[in-house]
């Protein structure tokens, strides 16, 4: 049984793509026939763009001085993982298509195709898009929000749950917060063998962090005004 709760206003796949990349830490790059793991080595340039720190006696690196113009063909993934400890912890991955070349001692990533994956399936984004888009403004500090709100108000989480449509909680085992971005919270509602999520849209877009509590703030007092019912959680028919 899936969750039934309408999905309101989000991130467009160019956005969400460009958020992704902002919040990893860690990417898989291959090139020429290399497949090498890296952490902390990459940035991004305002367009999307990414540059590479990988050691001058990597397989990488010697792909890129032995290609015959320097700039040989690869693919970088990205995995998007939630914060919070869910089932099915990869919220999407991110594959990035393009040529690479040497920029002093560093690696110049060029993409020309970009997939993005979520549960949903897969979107291929215009690169012209991808590149004029802006990470949403909560993507790097999303991590300490969402571990902060599952760790430190369980309570306010359950609350939330008043906005849910009741079918949607039948048979709950757990919810956590999923996700959050400028527009909305994501909760994820588990059960013994399914699980599911619904959207919390907020009244208007959060540009920083002070306006997102302010906006948490509103769905909470709108959740207050909500008629109370306590979470049902108990083995669905057929749960074992």
């Amino acid at each position: 049984m899936g969750v039934t709760q309408d999905w309101a206003a989000e991130p467009g796949a160019a956005e969400r793509a460009r958020s992704l990349l902002a919040a990893a830490w860690s990417c898989t790059v291959t090139a020429d026939g290399a497949r090498e793991e890296y952490a902390g080595a990459h940035t991004v340039t305002g367009d999307g763009r990414v540059l590479l720190d990988v050691p001058e006696d990597s397989a990488l690196f010697a792909a890129v001085l032995c290609a015959p113009r320097g700039e040989p063909t690869a693919v970088l993934e990205f995995a998007d993982a939630a914060p919070v400890p869910v089932r099915r912890r990869i919220r999407a991955r991110l594959w990035l298509a393009g040529r690479l070349s040497r920029r002093g001692a560093r690696l110049l990533f060029q993409p020309t195709r970009v997939v993005l994956r979520r549960p949903s399936g897969a979107v291929l984004i215009d690169p012209a898009e991808y590149a004029a888009a802006r990470p949403d403004p909560l993507a790097t500090a999303e991590a300490q929000l969402l571990t902060h709100l599952a760790d430190s108000h369980p309570d306010a989480v359950e609350r939330l749950t008043r906005l849910v449509r009741p079918e949607s909680l039948h048979a709950v085992t757990r919810v956590a917060p999923l996700a959050v971005d400028r527009h909305g919270l994501t909760l994820r509602i588990e059960r013994t063998r399914a699980h599911g999520d619904v959207r919390l849209a907020f009244h208007t877009p959060a540009d920083d962090v002070s306006q997102l509590t302010e906006r948490l703030h509103a769905l909470l007092a709108q959740a207050g005004a909500a008629c109370p019912r306590a979470l049902q959680r108990y083995r669905a028919d057929g749960d074992r």
